[in-house]
């Protein structure tokens, strides 16, 4: 049942405290209703006594407390979804931003969703292509994992989401259905014309939902696209039975408007001034990625943060890592050297990678290669960094065999650019054409018969 209230007590920052409030519950849907008429959301945050707080969505500028009134709606925030979502853009708080026709909805759902019952999950363990080799070969992503990107600023982790976003797709049998649910949190508008100018020219939007939200966005607008972005992903998966990736991007924006809110609300700080509740926080929006037992779609998620000032022990990443099942870190010294995407593959792990390779799902050598790939390219390091201090004269024959393959492994199979769609079979050939550069005795963690079968090695 809606309810109104003049009592509005004070405004700070987004949030507006109203007493002698009755009957109002966590998480219920508001509408402030300004002097001049004009309208705006928000949502019940906390309730003391007659007392409900409320976080105003697009702030609370220009609110004139005894002048307005908020109205109690008596349902929670929802998200009207739909198929035909598919191919459309949306602002923050699922509003279409595209000047197209209003989404006709199959349902509204509620946006604050669940974690999903590790009781009901299904295991992942099937492949998903995104056409990047440092990925698909070395650190593989898996249907219904999580698998963040750290990335610092300044390196190109807005061009990485974009190729991921236009290439990604599953494999096999159980390709189905496939769509990409973009979220933007907190970027510039050159951002946002980037990736909405990327979508459409290269026809990734043909599968793709874009949520974008702005810099210059309310902190509340902030904190609840990714729910938007989620919501409408698992409509698709478990009601349409899509495989849906969700890349969302920046997560550190996020966790800054969380910030921003906290303070707000005087609340004691955590580590960093970060919310004492941020793991929970980031573990809600987390764990609605994975597989449900009976259902045939799936929700695979793609963080992507920026470290600040590259600390990955910061209060975001380190949160993150343990939430998620891997990372996969960029690297400013590739950067620097013109090798995109700048992926560290050996500072990368996906802990999933070997549930989701092999005979049926990539090919049969892959983990071979992978494990060889991985030990060639840190012994070949290692003697680069030896020969900076000794000298390149004390090197052993193979030693020189090795830092030429790492050389070659950087130029040849990291560096790929942003505009390379590579097969995952393309990403096995192009190893053991670099495995050719080492002595067959080597290959100590390949099977023999796959040497023979693949390889060309001497």
């Amino acid at each position: 049942m809606i309810k109104s209230f003049r009592n509005i007590s004070k405004a700070v920052g987004p949030l507006l405290e109203v007493k002698g409030v009755e009957g109002a519950t966590y998480d219920e849907l508001v509408e402030v209703i300004m002097s001049d008429g004009t309208k705006r959301s928000g949502q019940v945050i906390e309730i003391h006594g007659d007392a409900a707080l409320i976080e105003v969505f697009e702030g609370t500028a220009g609110i004139a407390p005894d002048k307005s009134k908020v109205r109690f709606m008596g349902k929670p925030f929802t998200l009207d979804v739909s198929s035909d979502m598919i191919g459309r853009m949306f602002d923050g708080l699922g509003r279409p931003i595209d000047s197209l026709s209003p989404i006709v909805p199959e349902k509204s759902l509620d946006i604050n969703g669940e974690a999903m019952n590790p009781v009901a999950r299904d295991y992942p363990d099937e492949f998903i292509q995104t056409g990047i080799s440092s990925i698909d070969q070395l650190n593989t992503l898996v249907r219904g994992q999580k698998l963040p990107i750290f990335s610092e600023a300044g390196l190109p982790h807005n061009e990485l989401a974009a190729q991921i976003a236009r290439q990604a797709k599953v494999l096999g049998d159980s390709a189905g259905g496939f769509a990409v649910v973009f979220a933007a949190l907190g970027i510039t508008f050159e951002e946002a014309d980037f990736f909405i100018k990327d979508f459409q020219d290269t026809g990734a939007i043909k599968h793709s939902i874009l949520f974008l939200n702005l810099a210059n966005n309310p902190a509340m607008e902030r904190i609840a696209t990714p729910k938007m972005a989620l919501t409408a992903a698992e409509f698709l998966a478990f009601e349409k039975d899509m495989h849906v990736l969700v890349i969302m991007n920046d997560m550190t924006n996020y966790c800054e408007a969380l910030r921003e809110v906290s303070a707000a609300r005087r609340e004691v700080p955590g580590r960093r001034g970060y919310p004492s509740y941020l793991y929970t926080n980031l573990s809600l929006l987390y764990e609605r990625a994975g597989r449900v037992l009976g259902k045939k779609g799936s929700i695979t998620q793609i963080p992507i943060l920026t470290m600040p000032e590259g600390d990955i022990t910061h209060p975001i990443p380190d949160l993150t890592g343990y939430i998620t099942e891997g990372q996969i870190i960029l690297s400013r010294e590739l950067h620097d050297r013109r090798i995109n995407p700048p992926i560290d593959v050996l500072m990368s792990l996906s802990r999933l990678k070997d549930k989701g390779i092999g005979q049926g799902k990539t090919r049969e050598d892959h983990a071979g290669v992978m494990n060889q790939i991985f030990a060639a390219y840190a012994q070949g390091k290692n003697t680069k960094e030896l020969a900076s201090i000794l000298g390149e004269s004390a090197l052993s024959e193979l030693d020189v065999k090795y830092a030429k393959f790492a050389e070659a492994f950087e130029r040849k199979f990291l560096n790929q650019g942003f505009f390379s769609n590579r097969s995952i079979i393309e990403s096995l050939d192009i190893s053991w054409e670099l495995l050719s550069m080492l002595p067959k005795i080597e290959l100590k963690r390949i099977n023999g018969e796959f040497i023979e079968k693949y390889g060309d090695a001497k």
